[in-house]
């Protein structure tokens, strides 16, 4: 599979690794707290790999939107951590900032391609 080779989908699963073993398992954490986040840090993952699947640009690019949106979500969910447990993971959203910035890149090439084309 392709996408298991991509520098993006690596760090989507550090950022996965991360939330899982030093956020997710905060105690007292508000449960449907960790549902958004647990859903938004497999949507990161999840949109890389299926996106990587489409054939045409538009599709691919979609994807990585999506992809991209969730990792943001990631950053918002951090912030409600902070507040509601006064704990801060600082590491954690540069790495989202990190994932966050290749998809952008990811996004613009395959917006360049279609430019090109005329669509």
């Amino acid at each position: 599979m392709d996408f298991k080779g991509l520098i993006v989908y690596r760090k989507a699963l550090e950022v996965y690794t991360q939330l899982t073993t030093r956020v997710l398992t905060i105690d007292g954490l508000d449960k449907d707290l960790k549902n958004q986040l647990r859903r938004a840090m497999m949507s990161i993952v999840l949109n890389i790999a299926e996106g990587s699947s489409r054939f045409s640009a538009a599709d691919r690019r979609n994807f990585l939107v999506i992809s991209r949106g969730s990792a943001f979500e990631c950053s918002a969910v951090l912030d409600l951590v902070a507040i509601s447990t006064a704990k801060h993971f600082p590491d954690l959203d540069m790495l989202l900032v990190e994932v966050s910035k290749m998809l952008y890149k990811m996004i613009d090439t395959l917006n360049e391609k279609q430019r090109s084309k005329g669509g």
